[in-house]
């Protein structure tokens, strides 16, 4: 029985430990109940619920029934709070800006527009509702989030038409669609001069489980030199983040090898 004690002489401390104890093999319990299973008093069992009911470490519903409170649950418990894209993807862009020596963003996409919620070198954005917002379809990373968001989303978007910032912004229907199969394919998509004139951007997906959920966008000065000097810093920061962000969504710590006989 869980936290069952019927010793004389117990202290207030045995007694509280007893009523939390009450809670190993269950999320609720009535008054009753922890009266019966720590070994106490209904009167006493009622008095010590109100007092740790007071500090928090247990909570009584509309029925006056218990449950653990939240100091309580956050402790020894096997949850791991994991990081958000936020906090990891600010470690990435530190490090990929300070590697390639240019600026860069991760995005996110939100209906036609791409959000970033972290750039570098400027101060981090920290929340994606205060993120610059910058049209999906004119720059890098939004085009990569459009190569991979369901078809429904490009197809809102070729509906409304698509807005031509630049001589180069790709707005034709059909060429459009047809350069997101292009990137899907490559997963690297460069907006050249297409939102801003003689501003050039190259952009990688970031995967968690099988899906994109963000990109990676990095400046270039000339593309005909620096694509081929970003890239493979950025593939291994999109890399990188991809493998943290799938542990995150699978709930758990980064993996620990099985042993002999362990099943996954």
């Amino acid at each position: 029985m869980a936290g069952n004690s019927t010793e004389p002489g117990q202290s207030v401390i045995s007694r509280v430990s007893a009523i939390l104890l009450t809670f190993t093999d269950s999320d609720v319990r009535s008054l009753t109940e922890i009266s019966r299973l720590a070994g106490i008093p209904v009167s006493t069992a009622h008095r010590l619920s109100r007092e740790l009911e007071h500090w928090n470490l247990l909570e009584r519903d509309d029925d006056g029934r218990y449950h653990v409170g939240p100091p309580l649950r956050g402790i020894g418990t096997t949850e791991w709070r994991a990081p958000t894209l936020i906090e990891r993807g600010s470690c990435i862009l530190d490090d990929l800006a300070e590697a390639v020596h240019r600026p860069a963003r991760l995005g996110v996409l939100s209906g036609s527009e791409v959000k970033y919620v972290e750039k570098r070198p400027n101060h981090a954005v920290t929340s994606t509702y205060l993120a610059a917002a910058l049209p999906a379809h004119a720059t890098a990373f939004g085009k990569v989030l459009l190569a991979f968001a369901p078809r429904r989303i490009t197809d809102s978007l070729v509906a409304r038409g698509l807005t031509q910032f630049t001589p180069d912004t790709i707005v034709a229907p059909e060429r459009f669609r047809s350069s997101l199969s292009t990137i899907r394919q490559a997963q690297v998509a460069v907006s050249s001069g297409e939102l801003e004139v003689g501003k050039h951007y190259v952009a990688m997906p970031v995967f968690a489980d099988g899906g994109v959920i963000a990109a990676i966008e990095v400046q270039m000065e000339d593309p005909r030199i620096d694509f081929a000097n970003v890239c493979p810093a950025l593939a291994v920061a999109c890399g990188g983040l991809s493998r943290e962000l799938t542990d995150v969504t699978k709930g758990h710590r980064p993996p620990v090898r099985p042993g002999p006989g362990d099943s996954e």
